[in-house]
């Protein structure tokens, strides 16, 4: 029988057959892409000695006082995810006990305002096509790397189906975006396939998105902390929760499995929950 306590030592290879194993798995590309990099950084800690229990949790230690607590779980699941992998979940690590969050960061949150700037700020800039993205994903609550669903064919009929992380849904486009797109696919000559593609007519990924959103930050008048694609899809939660409140039909357009999950894009925010204390009117001696 193997001794339990013993440590062993973790390799290149290791990392890659596991990388390997999670595409096999069907597991998103950007989650596998994540896990990787993750056992790397874990692996360049080690600095070439054997995993301990002991030496896990120093780099445990290490994470949290660089990182928030949901990053440091997030890279602590990679690890323990590896460890089931290779047969030694004695090694596993205990996540972090992190106080849920009743309210929105309002430092980080995007209004609407500052969203409409940023389009306005495309487009005078020249960057129609850019433009364009910012309000798809914000019209449609779609993920970045969801935009590849949207093509020629989408627009013409309307809708598509995004196929993300196992799952299917279908996707409506709203008359106006509709429109919009068809006059941008009639200038760029674009008659089938993806909408928004890079010169090399490959579809455009995160990064592209990324830094061409962090280019209108200062034109724009907004904090480069709230200009991020995912913000985008925020909106669109928040924009709709507040419309129809059903948390039950946002978190089927989100693609979510779980409705906890659509909770954290519909929270309030702080100053919004002091209004709402206010307005109750419960304090009556003066």
């Amino acid at each position: 029988m193997r001794n339990r306590e013993a440590a062993f030592m973790v390799t290149a290879r290791q990392i890659k057959q596991y990388e390997a194993y999670l595409q096999e798995q069907e597991r998103a590309g950007n989650t596998v892409r994540k896990y990787v990099h993750d056992l790397n950084v874990m692996l360049a800690f080690l600095d070439g000695r054997p995993l301990t229990k002991a030496a896990l949790i120093a780099w445990k230690e290490q994470l949290v006082s660089s990182y928030s607590p949901s990053t440091v779980n997030s890279m602590l699941t990679a690890v323990n995810g590896f460890l089931a992998y290779m047969d030694r979940r004695e090694f596993a690590v205990r996540l972090l006990k992190a106080q849920k969050t009743l309210f929105r960061d309002e430092e980080r949150e995007l209004t609407r305002g500052e969203y409409a700037r940023l389009v306005q700020t495309a487009q005078r800039e020249g960057g129609e096509k850019l433009a364009l993205i910012l309000q798809t994903i914000c019209a449609t609550g779609i993920r970045v790397s969801e935009l590849k669903f949207i093509t020629a064919e989408a627009v013409k009929t309307g809708r598509t189906e995004i196929v993300s992380k196992g799952k299917r849904r279908p996707l409506f486009l709203p008359e106006k975006l509709r429109r919009l797109l068809g006059d941008y696919q009639r200038n760029q000559k674009i008659t089938a396939g993806a909408v928004f593609v890079t010169r090399t007519g490959k579809p455009v990924d995160r990064s592209n998105i990324w830094r061409d959103m962090k280019a209108l930050c200062q034109s724009a008048g907004v904090e480069p902390g709230k200009v991020f694609p995912h913000n985008l899809r925020h909106l669109f939660a928040k924009t709709y929760y507040d419309m129809e409140k059903d948390l039950s039909r946002l978190a089927d357009i989100l693609g979510h499995s779980s409705v906890t999950t659509t909770r954290i894009y519909t929270a309030e925010s702080g100053s919004v929950h002091a209004r709402q204390m206010e307005r109750m009117g419960l304090v009556l001696t003066t």
